[in-house]
């Protein structure tokens, strides 16, 4: 009987322990929004220059989509050219790196 209580006496012992609380440190942040040089915004100028870039991309991606149906169109029905190929793969190339930065 001594055992069973001394070792029900143990359990409830290690469950009424509670684990030392781990405060987060904080450290101190610089600036959420730096600036550039000329005083604006260095997130405002990256999403500027992304959004021009995303643009041209996309012109080229559709530039490149109308150059491979004409390629599948004239091309005979069950072969498909190894320029062909390097289109597709090209477009999804572009097409990841749209992505990418509307991700951003």
């Amino acid at each position: 009987m001594k055992p069973l209580c001394l070792t029900l006496l143990l359990f409830c012992a290690g469950l009424a322990q509670v684990p030392p609380q781990v405060v987060p440190q904080k450290f101190p942040t610089e600036d959420a929004d730096p600036k550039l040089p000329n005083g604006k915004s260095q997130h405002d100028a990256i999403a500027k220059d992304d959004y021009k870039r995303n643009l041209a991309d996309a012109a080229e991606l559709v530039k490149l989509a109308a150059d491979l149906k004409a390629d599948l169109e004239k091309d005979d029905a069950y072969v498909v050219s190894v320029r062909t190929i390097k289109k597709t793969e090209d477009i999804e190339k572009l097409a990841r790196t749209i992505r990418g930065r509307l991700k951003r």
